[in-house]
């Protein structure tokens, strides 16, 4: 047939190609080829939902992204609906993704959407996590993707991990050179369960506790605002013992301490109030109160000049 076509000039047929095989459903291959077909979060309703939470730090990062429609089906018997999606990769130790976290998102308000269970995950999720920032000697971790962004945003030069729930952060894999990490619990049972099994099993690490005043750090962050929400943190960011940590890491730790204790200042004694709330949609707006040196201040001036 190939002598035949060459002598009367006719074109090759075209090549077959045998169809890829398909991707199993829930598999890590199915989560970088969802995560894949993405776009950066910059200018998407993905980023309105999560400024709609109080979440004011920079959303460029490589671990997130949106896609406009996504498959979402409540039993297996129920049929296929399309929402679009804020979508976070599960990476590994050495950024491979093994998973993914789908957001479901409403179609016009910027909240999650109306659904039985708008939050999914899918991939090998135990021992991986949502990164944020390379870490080596420092690390902070929490539970939830809005908890750790949350805390991203007051503390933007700290590398974090979102296990996603209280038992795989129980069970994350920690980089063979940290020195310390920071575990930014939720405020409950399960939380101080997590950060304990945490600190046992990384005996060589100086394991530190962030706990929150409300519920979580997002709830913080939209209850007290950012400064007040730093100030909490900075009693936590303790000292750093003299030869504990190589100096690079002593002058971090330093300088988010001061940052801290410098923002609880502004924000006690500055402006007189104790938190300059952020207006979080379905949440109440908490009271404003004066601060302790504020108030002092007050008394001073209601009883005159001596």
């Amino acid at each position: 047939m190939d002598e035949a076509r060459s002598f009367l000039a006719l074109p090759r047929p075209p090549e077959r190609i045998a169809p890829a095989a398909p991707v199993p459903s829930g598999s890590p291959e199915a989560a970088r080829h969802l995560f894949r077909s993405g776009r950066p979060l910059p200018g998407t309703p993905a980023e309105a939902y999560l400024r709609a939470r109080g979440i004011a730090g920079s959303l460029d990062w490589p671990a997130l992204r949106y896609h406009p429609s996504v498959y979402y089906r409540q039993a297996e018997d129920a049929p296929l609906e399309l929402w679009p999606a804020l979508l976070a990769a599960v990476t590994s130790l050495d950024g491979t993704i093994t998973g993914i976290l789908h957001t479901w998102l409403d179609l016009w308000h910027s909240e999650k959407a109306p659904l039985a269970d708008p939050r999914r995950a899918l991939g090998h999720l135990l021992g991986n996590g949502v990164r944020f920032g390379k870490a080596s000697d420092i690390l902070a971790a929490g539970e939830g993707l809005e908890t750790v962004l949350a805390l991203k945003s007051v503390l933007p030069l700290l590398p974090m991990i979102a296990g996603l729930s209280a038992n795989h952060l129980a069970a994350l894999e920690l980089p063979p050179a940290l020195c310390r990490l920071y575990v930014a619990r939720d405020n409950d049972a399960a939380g101080l369960r997590a950060a304990n099994r945490l600190r046992e099993r990384a005996a060589e690490i100086d394991v530190r506790e962030l706990t929150s005043v409300h519920g979580d750090f997002n709830l913080d962050l939209c209850r007290l605002g950012p400064d007040a929400m730093l100030a909490h943190l900075a009693d936590q960011l303790r000292p750093v013992r003299p030869g504990a940590f190589p100096p690079h890491i002593v002058a971090a730790l330093i300088a988010v301490d001061r940052c801290a204790r410098f923002t609880r200042y502004r924000a006690g004694m500055g402006s007189g109030l104790r938190a300059v709330p952020t207006v979080c949609p379905g949440r109440k707006e908490p009271r404003v109160r004066p601060s302790r040196a504020a108030i002092c201040r007050r008394r001073r001036a209601a009883k005159g000049p001596p």
